[in-house]
């Protein structure tokens, strides 16, 4: 198993969201200013599954964006001192693609790069992996509020 830099404890004290909103267990490393990687565990207990899709569940595609923005979130609250205080927004979603589909049960390795990031806003690429395929990809930006 990966290491921990950030536990689920340390999570709830960085991020704004809660279940069943929280889509990051935990981090896994964190390069400050630059990338983190986290770890989500798809468990059967997640209430999407239940109704995306009752006999074929799969996790929906805009809940693994939010997973990229969430571990994005991370590295940019715990890398920028001005950020103390303030709570993500979206400002765009770019080049998603999915490309394999998620499933209870499944661990989900998120990775994402800081791209930029000026007065507030920032951009970073994230990619979602499942036993090493690639699974989701998306460009994101994002400020802070």
């Amino acid at each position: 198993m990966s290491e921990t830099v950030f536990d689920h404890k340390a999570i709830l004290e960085i991020l704004p969201h809660r279940y069943p909103f929280l889509l990051v267990d935990r981090i896994t490393a964190f390069e400050s200013g630059k990338r983190a990687a986290g770890l989500k565990l798809a468990s059967f207990g997640e209430p999407y599954f239940t109704g995306h899709f009752p006999t074929d569940p799969v996790m929906p595609g805009v809940l693994q964006i939010e997973s990229i923005a969430q571990v994005a979130t991370i590295l940019i609250l715990k890398s920028f001192p001005e950020t103390d205080g303030k709570r993500p927004a979206f400002l765009g979603i770019d080049k998603a693609r999915f490309r394999k589909a998620i499933r209870p049960g499944d661990v989900l390795n998120i990775e994402v790069e800081l791209i930029a990031w000026r007065r507030g806003m920032g951009t970073a690429k994230g990619k979602i992996t499942v036993d090493g395929a690639a699974a989701c990809e998306a460009e994101i930006l994002a400020t802070l509020i």
